[in-house]
């Protein structure tokens, strides 16, 4: 999923630049700094952010820029909220390419496909869910949790899928017949962890979640 330098044209990742700087300067600007003002909220992030650039590190693949890894980006935008969470992931971004898995030129292309991809998709479906579905215990783990993280991971590898396409880099066929079916089964273990941590950090610790309420979700339930 961490997309090579050189493996697309050039104007593609000077797009991206483009496209990803006001974003993360509307991250800055928007995320809801006070929350790490708790000291423990403040290890949670940062330890979060440890934890995902080991796991981003730990990658599969046979061909340039076809590599698979966990994402972890539906705790990030549940946990911390969007801003924050984007900003986390390219802090994990900018791990990966310091320990040479991943390179800097090609950083905002990729912060766009595995942060702002996988955080959006989490975080309109959680958006969705507050709308449509009821404010219970169980939904907000197994839609937002379990399904949302299954659904993230794939949205990002049709996304990855789809740009590789259009800059020519892998034809469509082999993308959706030798690629993008695997990340079905990696959205079953990214579902797997992300809806146990999400489940045990909303029962012992309810405070670290941003986007639970106790009062919403457990009150008179």
């Amino acid at each position: 999923m961490n997309l090579p330098e050189h493996l697309l044209e050039d104007w593609i990742y000077w797009l991206a630049w483009l496209l990803w700087a006001p974003l993360f300067l509307r991250s800055v600007r928007r995320a809801a700094w006070q929350r790490l003002s708790d000291g423990s909220m403040t290890h949670f992030w940062l330890g979060s952010c440890v934890v995902l650039v080991l796991l981003w590190s730990m990658k599969a693949g046979v061909q340039p820029g076809l590599d698979l890894h966990l994402l972890g980006a539906t705790v990030m935008a549940l946990c911390f909220g969007p801003e924050l969470a984007f900003i986390g992931l390219n802090l994990v971004l900018l791990g990966v390419c310091l320990n040479g898995s991943s390179h800097f030129f090609a950083f905002a292309l990729n912060s766009l496909l595995l942060g702002g991809v996988g955080i959006g998709v989490s975080h309109g479906l959680l958006r969705l869910g507050k709308t449509f579905l009821p404010h219970h215990f169980f939904v907000y783990v197994f839609v937002n949790g379990f399904f949302g993280s299954a659904l993230t991971v794939f949205c990002v590898g049709l996304v990855s899928s789809l740009v590789l396409a259009a800059g020519g880099a892998y034809g469509t066929e082999y993308l959706f017949s030798e690629y993008l079916p695997y990340f079905l089964l990696l959205g079953f273990s990214e579902a797997w962890l992300s809806g146990m941590v999400m489940t045990l950090t909303v029962v012992y610790r309810p405070q670290w979640v941003a986007t639970f309420d106790d009062a919403s979700y457990l009150a008179n339930k």
